[in-house]
């Protein structure tokens, strides 16, 4: 059993669709020729450079090697991990199909294999950091296998998707996980150790003081509960020099391992009913199942979802107005990196 990485798009654009269908698709846009007729890597090359007269020889070479595996090197009971550009968690699946051309697509939809999405929202907090490396590889598809991380994830998803694995990781081989790309999304990367980071600093009744210091730098007054039994919520905050003006929000905050569910999102609606609050924040350090990210349309104007990326990105953007205690306990600085591409 192989385990593949396929990513649904540079900002996660296919990600409903691959699960929806419970499909994944190769999703080179324009790309219409079926690849299990172009009989080896030449051929491919070929016709990709056929497709794109202006492509350097290095990216054509790059993108062949990806379509080859999706249509000729995948088999039917190998694993694929697909990493959520939209929530911190990777979904997993085992593939049922062979390699399919769709003629009729639409674009980019002309290949696909079928699959069995046996797990979701699965947080990347619950890996380890040389597998999240892997997951960091900058390619739309590459196959997972240094470090042991096809036998490591297996034995994960027998354990509840934790890890078992126990041995230290150097920084010299996790960054030896990337697979032979040579790239790295950077930007994922930086996440996952600020999440690492935080995690350990900031664990239960502490990540509500975080998200406290967050709500402070945007100018609200707040209340935080004492640990112990919050009736529901963990912090109150409102506007304005005592708090009393627009909007009056109720913030849950969750830290728990797995995605929270649909009944802690009603249990935030009771509460906001309760307090007289016009409108909430859940945030969900795991990250939310889907039952609950069904329910955002209707409660766009009410409630705010923070999983672990988005309260990280609130975190950064914030950073310069938190109060001098929580700044000086987040050892962060800002970098600039070149933006990369694999298609």
């Amino acid at each position: 059993m192989s385990i593949w990485l396929v990513r649904a798009g540079s900002s996660g654009e296919y990600e409903s669709k691959f699960l929806d269908d419970n499909r994944i698709y190769l999703t080179w846009k324009g790309f219409k020729k079926n690849v299990i007729k172009l009989k080896s890597p030449e051929a491919l090359r070929e016709a990709l450079g056929t497709e794109r007269p202006d492509a350097k020889d290095g990216a054509v070479i790059n993108w062949a090697s990806q379509i080859w595996a999706f249509g000729h090197k995948m088999k039917v009971g190998d694993w694929v991990a697909l990493p959520s550009r939209k929530k911190a968690s990777i979904h997993f699946g085992k593939i049922k199909g062979d390699y399919e051309f769709l003629p009729e697509g639409p674009n980019p939809y002309y290949h696909a294999r079928s699959m069995d999405w046996f797990a979701q929202d699965i947080p990347r907090s619950n890996f380890d950091q040389d597998i999240l490396y892997s997951f960091g590889a900058f390619m739309t598809i590459c196959r997972i296998s240094r470090n042991d991380a096809e036998n490591r994830i297996k034995k994960m998803s027998k354990n509840d998707w934790k890890s078992t694995f126990t041995a230290p990781q150097t920084g010299v081989d996790a960054l030896d996980a990337v697979e032979d790309s040579g790239n790295l999304d950077i930007e994922r990367f930086a996440k996952d150790q600020i999440a690492k980071f935080l995690t350990a600093r900031y664990s239960g009744h502490g990540m509500a003081r975080l998200v406290e210091a967050i709500l402070k730098s945007k100018g609200f007054m707040t209340y935080r509960s004492p640990e112990g039994p919050d009736k529901g919520v963990d912090l109150l905050a409102g506007p304005g020099a005592l708090g009393f003006e627009s909007p009056k929000i109720c913030v849950q905050v969750k830290t728990g391992d797995t995605p929270v569910d649909r009944p802690t999102l009603d249990q935030l609606i009771g509460a906001m009913q309760n307090f007289g609050a016009e409108s909430g924040l859940l945030v969900s350090w795991s990250g939310f199942k889907r039952s609950v990210d069904r329910e955002l349309p209707s409660q766009f104007f009410r409630v705010r979802l923070w999983d672990q990326d988005a309260l990280i990105e609130e975190l950064l953007e914030s950073y310069e107005k938190l109060d001098d205690e929580i700044k000086a306990e987040l050892p962060f600085k800002r970098i600039w990196a070149i933006a990369s591409s694999d298609s």
